[in-house]
């Protein structure tokens, strides 16, 4: 079953009751309060609404004055939901996730520990490969030349000595948004990057999930390595991925334009990332679903079970 995204951009009281979480709007509350109502319970039970917690994936918290119990926050790390934080940009921040999130984590933990250099850099080759087969893809599906791109992901090395990923990003930007004049991919870049940033960190929470479910360390990777950042592992699983956030965000671009501030309806279209049917070996299923079986792979690579990471064919 899909996991529900739940998204909280004004003011609210989030709180556990009968495992569900329960959303307060005071700002409905005050209305009722403070004026002549015809039909008071109608607009009390518009001021309240519960969600199984064990539905939801992801929680998206974008305001504030938003609170949040703590019962409520230990019962979504119970049910492995993701916690986003967004800042005074209402960009997503930081990301809360449970310490525990498999029966037999240790031994996972080991097998991830104890993987061999020879193995990693084959997976990653592999990752950048298939990253590189989809932005091409992704591409065609916009009728936009990717010839350049197929012999590079042909040619990947092991632990992508030649650094294809490179090459064919400074071509793949060039081409994707092309139609925006002097569009560069770049974090603190002028729109759309900050379309590219809000997917793109839905994506990794996504990704950070199924690894945590999949009883993986986020933070070790196989390829990136970073003191700072707790979550190499994701943005490792996560790079074939991107390509879909590429499509929604040219598609966002050209049906409705370019912002400096990202809107109710930009957001709208990201947050249903996870829910975005891919094709993952031979089969469509939601993204999110896609995510928790490639950890699940890399789980068996560790294990020597298999020697091939399950990634997505756009």
């Amino acid at each position: 079953m899909i996991k529900r995204t739940l998204y909280f951009g004004n003011p609210s009281y989030l709180s556990i009751k009968h495992a569900q979480l329960a959303v307060r709007l005071p700002e409905v509350e005050s209305f009722v309060s403070s004026s002549v109502v015809e039909n008071i319970t109608e607009f009390k039970r518009d001021a309240l609404a519960t969600i199984p917690v064990e539905d939801i994936g992801i929680v998206v918290i974008d305001n504030p004055q938003i609170t949040l119990t703590s019962g409520l926050l230990q019962a979504l790390q119970e049910n492995n939901v993701a916690v986003i934080i967004c800042d005074y940009r209402h960009m997503p921040q930081s990301l809360l996730l449970p310490i525990e999130g498999n029966s037999i984590q240790q031994e996972r933990y080991e097998a991830q520990l104890s993987a061999s250099e020879p193995l990693k850099k084959q997976l990653w080759q592999q990752t950048i490969s298939q990253k590189i087969k989809n932005q091409a893809a992704a591409l065609e599906s916009k009728t936009l030349p990717a010839d350049y791109l197929i012999p590079l992901h042909r040619n990947v090395k092991s632990g992508d000595t030649d650094n294809c990923e490179a090459t064919a990003a400074v071509y793949y930007w060039q081409t994707i948004f092309r139609h925006v004049n002097g569009f560069v991919r770049h974090r603190e870049g002028p729109p759309p990057n900050n379309f590219l940033n809000y997917g793109y960190a839905i994506l990794r929470a996504t990704m950070a999930r199924s690894i945590v479910a999949a009883g993986l360390l986020p933070t070790l990777g196989i390829f990136h390595k970073n003191r700072y950042n707790a979550y190499c592992l994701a943005d490792d699983l996560m790079e074939p991925y991107r390509p879909y956030v590429d499509q929604i965000v040219h598609q966002m671009v050209e049906e409705m334009g370019i912002t400096e501030d990202m809107t109710k309806e930009h957001k709208a279209v990201l947050l249903k990332i996870p829910a975005v049917d891919v094709t993952i070996d031979g089969e469509k299923s939601p993204l999110m679903i896609a995510t928790q079986r490639t950890a699940v792979s890399i789980v068996k690579c560790f294990n020597g079970e298999q020697r091939k990471i399950l990634y997505p064919e756009l």
